[in-house]
């Protein structure tokens, strides 16, 4: 669909609302193929809401002038009723059973964010509607025993963990000592919770395990620790904020530590921010334009964000690409399906085995993609001082080589 096409199906929507029964609703309309999303257009999910939406209608034309999607050896096209969910759980609930129970729609995509997810999975569960999701990561949304949500991201557990393997895989395949820092959210917990999975299963062994203040303002007393312990890894997980702590801290106290990882660590922003002490920082991402991941439709990253920019102007977030690649699932899972019953999609959907520009894709019994792993950015700058994020893990799908370990401060 077209951007000026998505107030028309919007509209379209609502008139039909109102002039057709519900029965002439249900999950295809012709040779349309209509799927519903509650997504945040307005509050403070709004700026990722459109990314959302924009990275779904990007696929949703591609895959309609490629063919469509073939099921019963007819032709479908893909469609989207929106609704504007206002960055609201219960908005976003209501508005799934508004989807679901008045439109007639038996097929969903995700909204942004974990907590909006977690207030639709129990509706789309409770009517059996198929749900692939590409912006909810929470790792409790994986642990419910929910069979109708797919979600084609790395969950919260997995954000870091790469951090760990590499390590591991440049330590020879043995085990190394890890110092973690955590901020007490939820998010930031599932992060800790991966790292002491990937801390057992590569014999590795926690150090230094503590919790970030409130206010995110400080870590002297965690890097006077490593300082004297003198771990291999050095983890954090505290937003933004937690990430601009972390780099002033360490260039202040000058603490030598061979890796460096972290959430939230923009690039440009540590860059902005501390200039080139912040070089070297590994930061977790979901997707990049630099990976070489392939597929039909995209082709790979860098031509998705070629033509992303042509289409919306400007380069796309991870939370474009990802929402690109739950529309080739369905595609993939209907035809593979070659029906519209919701349980042999849903069935389809579970045995997903593919890959996409965004990355691999394959499904765990609780629904998130066990087949992607994170992608770690390290920050690169020149001699005069300017700093650009390249990827360099997995080592498998690096576009730049790792800078291991870091130089010490006094070789720097």
């Amino acid at each position: 669909m077209k951007i000026k096409n998505i107030i028309i199906t919007f509209v379209s929507a609502i008139a039909i609302l109102f002039s057709t029964s519900v029965a002439s609703l249900a999950k295809v309309v012709g040779d349309k193929i209509i799927l519903g999303a509650a997504i945040s257009l307005t509050g403070k999910y709004s700026s990722n809401g459109v990314h959302t939406q924009n990275g779904y209608n990007m696929a949703v034309d591609r895959i309609n002038d490629m063919g469509g999607i073939k099921v019963g050896g007819k032709t479908y096209k893909f469609d989207i009723i929106y609704y504007d969910d206002e960055s609201n759980p219960k908005r976003a609930a209501q508005l799934a059973e508004r989807l679901i129970s008045q439109d007639g729609v038996e097929f969903m995509l995700g909204p942004y964010s974990s907590g909006l997810t977690k207030a639709i999975a129990p509706v789309t569960e409770k009517y059996g509607v198929p749900m692939v999701e590409a912006n909810g990561a929470s790792r409790s949304l994986f642990t419910k025993g929910y069979k109708y949500l797919f979600a084609v991201l790395a969950p919260a557990n997995l954000y870091l963990d790469v951090a760990i393997e590499t390590a591991v895989e440049l330590n020879g395949g043995k085990g190394v000592r890890i110092a973690q820092a955590f901020e007490q959210d939820a998010f930031s917990q599932d992060v800790r919770l991966g790292i002491l999975d990937a801390a057992e299963r590569t014999g590795s062994k926690i150090i230094i395990d503590d919790k970030l203040p409130k206010e995110l303002n400080d870590m002297a007393a965690t890097l006077a620790k490593v300082k004297a312990v003198k771990p291999d890894v050095l983890v954090v997980s505290g937003h933004t904020k937690g990430a601009l702590t972390a780099i002033r801290q360490i260039a202040e106290m000058k603490v030598d530590v061979p890796m460096l990882a972290m959430t939230h660590c923009d690039a440009a922003k540590l860059s902005k921010q501390h200039g080139k002490n912040s070089q070297y920082a590994l930061c977790a991402s979901q997707w990049h334009k630099t990976l070489t991941y392939k597929d039909d439709f995209f082709k790979d990253g860098m031509t998705y964000a070629a033509d992303f920019e042509k289409l919306f102007g400007y380069d796309p977030p991870y939370q474009s690409a990802e929402s690109s690649a739950a529309l080739l699932v369905f595609k993939d899972a209907f035809e593979r399906a070659n029906s519209f019953d919701q349980k042999k999609v849903r069935d389809a959907l579970a045995d997903t085995n593919m890959q996409t520009f965004y990355g691999n894709i394959k499904f765990a019994e609780g629904g998130q993609n066990v087949d992607k792993p994170m992608v770690l950015f390290q920050v690169m700058c020149d001699d005069a001082g300017k700093c650009e994020n390249k990827v360099v893990a997995p080592l498998k799908w690096a576009s730049a080589e790792l800078i291991h370990p870091i130089p010490k401060w006094s070789e720097r």
